[in-house]
């Protein structure tokens, strides 16, 4: 049974542009469908997981990386428990959308 969570976020790093985030998630666990101002960059370093953007559905194992546009509607779900690292700006402003 997937169930929506805010993920666990630690911030790794931050610059006088950008931030570094570690994010992780259980399996099965799905964060909220939302979009970002800003393009940004999810690197997954553990575990796997699903990243659904434009009616796609794209599967993200260790030392893969994809980037995410801005103001793209995406979700991600945790096929096995999962960490990864999210580059953005520092100003970046998310917007979270209920699921339909």
């Amino acid at each position: 049974m997937e169930k929506i969570i805010i993920p666990t976020v630690s911030v790794l790093a931050t610059g006088t542009d950008f931030a570094a985030k570690q994010m992780q998630a259980n399996a099965n666990e799905v964060m909220p469908l939302h979009h970002a101002n800003l393009e940004s960059i999810l690197f997954i370093y553990e575990g796997e997981c699903i990243l659904q953007m434009n009616d796609e559905e794209l599967l993200l194992k260790p030392g893969e990386a994809v980037v995410i546009p801005p103001l793209i509607k995406h979700q991600i779900k945790a096929v096995k428990d999962y960490k990864g690292i999210h580059f953005m700006p520092k100003d970046i402003k998310f917007e979270f959308f209920k699921n339909v």
